[in-house]
């Protein structure tokens, strides 16, 4: 499966601490163009902050401090010379709590495109629209457009959340476990959305939920203790891993 494709992103020999705790040890990790990549591990295993090395949001933290290589169509992101807004709008990122700002509906999915100098009406309707459809939520708001953002229920707020992030149109999409919050339609429709958005995107979900790991993504990697334990495809993490580790975790003996 592998051999036919691309890889969109790469990890080599990545290293991450805050402070003096060493969260990511010599992490060599490959993310596939217009797949889904679960990343799965028991709490504190270091996915998110593996996830929010992908694009550079771990810069914010004091004490942060990264060696290795991450890159972007062998493009390394942690260059001086990069742009970390404009890699930001390259690979986009979808919280585990929702976080619509306190404006409406169309404003918020319209407030990265103004926030790059979008002042085009028609084309600030056309992509909020776009993208409002892309999360599967035009149908449901498209009379209300003016409404607040904070009226939508709890998984509305997820998929506006999402529109949001592909209003700027990236090319990688990362998700911080998106329906942990929801209940269990939502996240059916989170799910559903997932498949259809990785048919336009590369996408890499953090999510404590095997079953959903197994149902949405086509690759996987474990985490355990800041070690990439194995990374491979789904189906055979799930059914046939190498590592006893691995085995043990998805069939529910720890974590």
């Amino acid at each position: 499966m592998t051999d036919a494709l691309t890889v969109k992103m790469r990890a080599r020999k990545l290293n991450f601490c805050y402070g003096d705790n060493h969260v990511l040890h010599d992490v060599d990790f490959d993310i596939y163009s217009h797949t889904v990549t679960a990343l799965i591990g028991p709490s504190g295993c270091g996915k998110t902050t593996f996830l929010r090395t992908l694009n550079r949001m771990n810069d914010q933290v004091v004490g942060a401090k990264l060696d290795g290589e991450v890159s972007i169509d062998g493009e390394d992101i942690y260059r001086p010379s990069v742009d970390v807004t404009a890699l930001r709008r390259r690979i986009g990122m979808v919280f585990q709590k929702s976080n619509p700002f306190q404006k409406s509906i169309y404003e918020n999915v319209a407030f990265g495109l103004r926030i790059a100098g979008v002042k085009d009406r028609r084309i600030l309707d056309e992509t909020v629209e776009d993208s409002l459809r892309l999360s599967a939520l035009w149908d449901e708001v498209k009379d209300q457009l003016d409404k607040p953002a904070l009226m939508l229920s709890g998984g509305q707020q997820q998929r506006l959340c999402i529109a949001r992030a592909l209003a700027v149109r990236p090319e990688v999409l990362l998700m911080d476990e998106p329906a942990s919050a929801l209940d269990p339609i939502s996240t059916a429709k989170i799910e559903e959305l997932i498949e259809d958005l990785k048919l336009r995107y590369t996408i890499v979900i953090v999510t404590h939920n095997m079953q959903q790991a197994a149902r949405i993504s086509q690759f996987t990697g474990f985490f355990y203790m800041g070690d990439l334990i194995e990374f491979g495809q789904t189906a055979k993490i799930f059914t046939t891993p190498t590592q006893k580790r691995t085995e043990d975790y998805v069939t529910g003996r720890f974590g």
